[in-house]
């Protein structure tokens, strides 16, 4: 069967092999990916992917381990949509810890460590749990623990509006409970929840004794996100980075017992001796977990890292918005010839790659995913999102957050500066900046406008699939063309006195040429 842009032999433009068979490196702006034939409607475009050996998304987005970009709102969103976050590790273990439990806790068919407290608890109590961890209905037992009898539950409308944030939990709590025996099924446990029209669902042993729980804002979240990346017991999931330093095994180790289910040794130049030693040290005591790979931007350092048991390769050595490692250390390689070269080692041994940097549109993504890419790890594209950590703040006018790289001079204080195999005594080198993103809204509206654009693009394409693409490149059936300056300013915006440019699908801003 002819490939969608071939008929009777007839093609023009030229293979990945041959593109990239020049001697200068090419990013994602110096190429374009010709069209092919349309057979099929963008809504039969299937996104689905893998970022390591065993983990499997629906969409081929994860973020980027930054603190600027990834906690536990920002895993749960993406998560929720079909992706995976990354929780940075800039903070302690654990701070770290606290985050992955977040986002594990958030959605699970029964919730076997719910929060509990006593009636001798205080108002004040539940608001500091809610601000924290997000829970609004609180069990309360006896003794404040799930090894005594169950005897009220506390939720929004007990106390919203009690002015007496010191008052006990038990003058307040609700006492008329709807429990069920401990033993159902989920999909009773879910009946009696719609027929009860309450939030939340006890369940119990024979004692009265508090065995899990049950929310009603989980059935609705199984019902607006079908495509959610869950693991076998209906927990989302979240991957976590940890550095190459040794005492970031006492961290790997806390995040295994949290239930992480992607490890990210996070390192600006991943091949190296200590690496290789944390891949084979991880794949030892905890072979249940995936670990993510990286970066590196050469085949030879890919094998490297695969050969010690990397299940993931990330791919990116300076082509982030805020990273300067380029220009300063002299040391990397253009994105898009990072990723063709790297992914045509890794398909060999069937681990998928993961494009990290330089995507700062839709059509970027595109490309990333037509030159080998499985998954692409963003971090400008998310900053600035509600998600996003930070506060917003006003900067001439505009809503704003702060973005920063890992190894901008201020990021390193924190911390940073364990991925670039440094001393935190010594005289620091920044490989990144800080700046400053404009308001982007949820990522809950961003997500489908990056899918829908993702799937308008595989139609283009006239490929229904990833695999169907990385096959299409990998036997010179998908065809690109080299784009010359003028080539690339006359495919953007021109020739206008003014526009209002869509910004990622959310917003518009006015633009004056």
């Amino acid at each position: 069967m002819l490939a969608p842009n071939i008929h009777n032999g007839i093609h023009d433009g030229e293979t990945a092999a041959q593109l990239f068979g020049r001697k200068e490196g090419l990013t994602y702006n110096d190429f374009i990916i010709l069209p092919g034939q349309i057979s099929f409607g963008a809504d039969q475009v299937d996104l689905s992917t893998r970022i390591t050996r065993r983990i499997a998304l629906k969409a081929p987005i994860c973020s980027s381990p930054m603190d600027t970009v990834t906690e536990s709102s920002m895993a749960i969103a993406l998560a929720l949509c079909g992706g995976i976050g990354i929780i940075h590790y800039n903070n302690t273990v654990e701070e770290q810890v606290r985050e992955v439990r977040k986002v594990k806790r958030f959605e699970n068919g029964f919730i076997t460590d719910p929060r509990v407290l006593s009636p001798d608890h205080t108002i004040r109590d539940v608001d500091r749990i809610r601000e924290t961890e997000g829970f609004s209905g609180i069990p309360i037992t006896e003794d404040g623990t799930t090894r005594s009898r169950l005897i009220g539950i506390v939720t929004n409308r007990d106390i919203d509006f009690e002015p007496n944030r010191d008052q006990p939990l038990r003058e307040v709590m609700t006492t008329r409970l709807i429990t069920a025996p401990e033993g159902i099924s989920l999909r009773e446990a879910n009946q009696m929840l719609k027929e009860s029209k309450k939030g939340k669902l006890p369940i119990i042993d024979r004692e009265g004794r508090l065995v899990s729980l049950v929310s009603r804002t989980d059935l609705k979240k199984n019902r607006d996100y079908p495509d959610a990346t869950k693991n076998e017991k209906k927990q989302l999931r979240v991957g976590a980075a940890i550095s190459t330093r040794n005492e970031d095994r006492e961290r790997l180790a806390a995040l295994v017992e949290a239930g992480v289910d992607l490890v990210v040794i996070d390192s600006a130049q991943g091949d190296s001796l200590f690496q290789i030693q944390l891949i084979e040290h991880l794949k030892t005591l905890y072979p249940q977990i995936d670990v993510l790979a990286g970066n590196v931007v050469t085949q030879a350092q890919c094998l490297h890292l695969i050969e010690a048991g990397a299940d993931g390769i990330r791919v990116g050595m300076g082509p982030g918005s805020i990273c300067i490692t380029q220009e300063t250390m002299a040391v990397g390689r253009a994105q898009a010839t990072a990723v063709y070269r790297t992914s045509a080692l890794c398909r060999k041994h069937d681990i998928p790659v993961v494009a990290d940097g330089g995507i700062s549109n839709i059509g970027f993504l595109v490309k990333a995913l037509a030159v080998g890419g499985s998954v692409s790890m963003m971090g400008g594209l998310f900053a600035g999102t509600q998600e996003a950590p930070g506060d917003y703040f006003y900067k001439d006018g505009v809503r704003v957050k702060k973005y920063r790289g890992m190894a901008s001079v201020e990021a390193m204080e924190k911390g940073g500066a364990k991925r670039y195999y440094r001393d935190d005594r010594e005289i620091r080198v920044a490989q990144g900046v800080s700046g400053l993103v404009v308001d982007k809204g949820s990522i809950l509206d961003l997500f489908p406008y990056l899918q829908q654009g993702l799937r308008t693009a595989f139609q283009d394409m006239g490929y229904r699939t990833i695999p169907e693409l990385h096959a299409a490149l990998e036997e010179g059936r998908l065809f690109f063309e080299a784009r010359s300056f003028s080539a690339q300013r006359e495919g953007g915006v021109h020739s206008l006195f003014s526009y209002q440019e869509p910004v990622l699908g959310v917003k518009e801003r006015t633009h004056a040429i």
